[in-house]
C-alpha cells in the first residue's frame, strides 16, 4: 500500500493541476550513462518523481484544421511547459521541502543538447547533464515509449508534457506500466507526407524489463516539416516538435477509434478528411475530399 506521505505528495501535486504523477526509485536508472542518471544532477537522489500535464485536445483543433496554428504554439508548446507545468513542479517541490527534502525541480529540456561546460572534478560528467525525460516517464510508470519515439499514456496517448523533481525523499514507487498504449500499427509512417518515417522495423529498446520498438526517424527530415512540426520549443539541437505534426494526428485519430485511451470525448477528433503538404510546398487534401 502507498505510504502516506507519498499520497499527499500526489494530492498535492493533482491539486495543483497535476493530470499524471509517476514515481521511480533510483535504482531503475541503474546502467543509465552519467551524462544522464539523475544522480549526477543530485548525488542524494533517492526518488524521481514525473509530473504530467495534458495538451488539451482542443489546443490542435487549429492545425487539424490547417487554419490556426498559433494557438497550439502559445498553450502546448509555450504556456503549458513553461508556465502550467512549471508552477505545478514548484508547488510539489515545495510540499516536499516543507516536509524535510530537498527537491531539484527540472524542465524537459532534449538530450541533444551538447555539453556546455568543463567538467568540475575527474569522475563528473560535464555540464549539464540532461536526464532523458521520455525514458524517466517509462521507469516512473507513466507509460510506454510508442513507435513514433514519443512517451504514450493511457490516460492521453502522447498528448502530455512532462517535467521532473529529484528528491532524497524515499517515496513509494509506481509499478512499471505494462498495458500495450501504441499497437505499432503504422498510421504515423502512412501519414507522414515527407516520407521521415521508415516503413522498414525499427531499433528495438529495453527500459526496466519493457521491450519497446521504436521507427527510424529522420529528425532531419522533419526539421523541414509543414504540417504541425515545429523546431525544438526548449533547444535548437533538440528533435523537432511532433506532437501536433501530421503523423501525430494519425496516431491521435487512430487511437481514439481503436478505444484505447482512459480520456474520451463524444466526438471523434477527426472529422474531415486529412490535410498535407508535401516537400515541394503543395497541399491536398485526403483522395475523395472536395476543396
Amino acid at each position: 500500500m502507498e505510504s502516506t506521505f507519498t499520497t499527499r505528495l500526489k494530492e498535492t501535486a493533482r491539486a495543483a493541476g497535476a493530470d499524471l504523477v509517476g514515481i521511480a526509485p533510483v535504482g531503475r536508472f541503474d546502467g543509465v550513462a552519467k551524462s544522464h542518471h539523475p544522480s549526477s544532477i543530485f548525488p542524494e537522489t533517492r526518488s524521481v518523481v514525473v509530473i504530467g500535464k495534458r495538451i488539451v485536445r482542443g489546443c490542435l483543433r487549429g492545425v487539424e484544421e490547417g487554419t490556426q496554428f498559433s494557438l497550439y504554439n502559445t498553450y502546448a508548446m509555450n504556456w503549458l511547459p513553461h508556465r502550467f507545468l512549471a508552477m505545478i513542479t514548484v508547488s510539489a517541490a515545495s510540499f516536499l521541502e516543507d516536509n524535510g527534502n530537498e527537491a531539484v525541480p527540472l524542465p524537459n529540456l532534449p538530450t541533444q543538447v551538447p555539453a556546455m561546460g568543463v567538467a568540475v572534478k575527474p569522475d563528473a560528467p560535464a555540464p549539464n547533464v540532461m536526464i532523458d525525460f521520455t525514458d524517466a516517464a517509462v521507469r516512473a510508470g507513466l507509460g510506454e515509449i510508442g513507435y513514433t519515439g514519443e512517451l504514450m499514456t493511457p490516460e492521453f496517448g502522447h498528448l502530455q508534457r512532462i517535467q521532473i523533481i529529484l528528491t532524497d525523499a524515499e517515496l513509494e514507487p509506481d509499478p512499471v506500466c505494462e498495458q500495450e498504449i501504441c499497437d505499432r500499427c503504422g498510421a504515423c509512417v502512412s501519414a507522414c507526407p515527407l516520407g521521415a518515417i521508415s516503413e522498414t522495423p525499427g531499433s528495438q529498446i529495453e527500459i526496466c524489463g519493457r521491450r519497446m520498438e521504436i521507427a527510424n526517424i529522420d529528425a532531419q527530415i522533419c526539421s523541414q516539416c509543414k504540417n504541425g512540426a515545429w523546431p525544438n520549443p526548449s533547444h535548437p539541437s533538440g528533435r523537432p516538435d511532433r506532437l501536433a505534426a501530421a503523423c501525430m494526428r494519425a496516431c491521435v485519430t487512430h487511437m481514439e477509434e481503436r478505444g484505447c485511451l482512459v480520456n474520451r470525448f463524444r466526438t471523434p477528433f477527426r472529422k474531415r478528411p486529412a490535410w498535407k503538404i508535401d516537400h515541394r510546398g503543395v497541399a491536398s487534401v485526403e483522395k475523395g475530399a472536395g476543396l
